[in-house]
C-alpha cells in the first residue's frame, strides 16, 4: 500500500514537471517567432505582426 501511494505521488510530480515543461516550449516558440521577425530587414518586415507576436510574449511573462 505504502508503494501504491509513494507511485501516485511521484506521478503527480512527473504531471506537474510535464506541465512546466509545455509552458516553457511553448515561451520558446513564442520568443522564437519574436527573434525570427526582429532578424527580417526592416523593409520586408511586418510591424503589426511583430507587435503582435511581442504582446503575446510579454503577456506570458
Amino acid at each position: 500500500m505504502r508503494q501504491v501511494t509513494q507511485l501516485r505521488r511521484r506521478v503527480e510530480e512527473l504531471e506537474s514537471e510535464v506541465q512546466e515543461n509545455r509552458r516553457l516550449n511553448r515561451r520558446l516558440a513564442e520568443l522564437t517567432d519574436v527573434v525570427q521577425e526582429l532578424l527580417i530587414p526592416i523593409s520586408q518586415r511586418d510591424e503589426d505582426k511583430l507587435r503582435e507576436r511581442l504582446e503575446k510574449y510579454s503577456e506570458s511573462l
